[in-house]
């Protein structure tokens, strides 16, 4: 079994843009290995993005500045990584059958569902921080960042892979105890924040509908798949905190 610094670094390099390779060896372990640590990855990302919101804050910026600007820098911290597989997906939607959105998927560009889908993504969680005080939304950052890639990893082990290459397939299949374990880091992670039951339902039930969506018109997961998992339970936990 991996080192579990060596697993959270493969995550961090996975789904971020932080140097930490140094801490791989020469032959790292597979995705799959490192899922139990996706919700760590989240904290860190959204205490990047909650060190902006609070600093932004302080210098008396109106509250949906200080949202895009923290939601910008959780961007940075992730290359928008999750917000183009978000992108990718809804244009993917768009498609007539399965093979069509699989090759719509692969497609750098982007099309009028995907430019639709981040611009809901980003007007949503920006309205739901603003709604919040700063302190609180520097928590709910770090909650649902937590609480929604904990989501991605319970997709990559129950959804098949959609492609016979590509992430999905070559990332394995987490272990369903890797699986609670990232929930449980994710639950830890949300009850500074308050409100985890409605974030729990509503990122749960978000992401779920999205699986479905994604069993039914692609036959499983890809990567975009699991960005989109992240972003709508990212929305759905955030738009729950702010409603509580």
């Amino acid at each position: 079994m991996a080192d579990p610094i060596v697993q959270a670094a493969t995550a961090l390099v996975w789904l971020t843009r932080l140097p930490v390779e140094r801490w791989l060896p020469e032959t790292p372990p597979p995705l799959a290995a490192a899922a139990w640590a996706f919700p760590l990855v989240g904290v860190v990302v959204g205490a990047g993005a909650g060190l902006v919101l609070a600093l932004a804050a302080g210098l008396g910026l109106p509250p949906l500045a200080c949202a895009l600007l923290a939601l910008a820098a959780g961007m940075a911290l992730t290359g928008a990584l999750h917000e183009d597989g978000l992108a990718d997906f809804a244009d993917g939607c768009g498609a007539r059958d399965r093979a069509r959105a699989l090759e719509i998927m692969r497609d750098s560009r982007i099309g009028s569902y995907g430019t639709i889908a981040l611009l809901l993504s980003l007007g949503l969680r920006a309205a739901a921080l603003a709604a919040l005080a700063p302190g609180q939304g520097v928590l709910a950052l770090i909650g649902a960042a937590a609480l929604s890639r904990a989501g991605m990893a319970a997709a990559l082990a129950f959804l098949p892979p959609a492609r016979p290459d590509g992430l999905g397939r070559g990332a394995g299949r987490p272990t369903g105890a890797a699986v609670a374990v990232g929930l449980l880091i994710a639950a830890l992670a949300l009850v500074p924040a308050g409100g985890v039951l409605p974030a729990l339902f509503a990122c749960g039930l978000a992401q779920y509908a999205l699986a479905r969506l994604a069993l039914r018109r692609l036959g499983g997961q890809t990567g975009d798949v699991l960005g989109a998992v992240q972003q709508v339970g990212e929305i759905a936990a955030l738009l729950a905190l702010a409603a509580t």
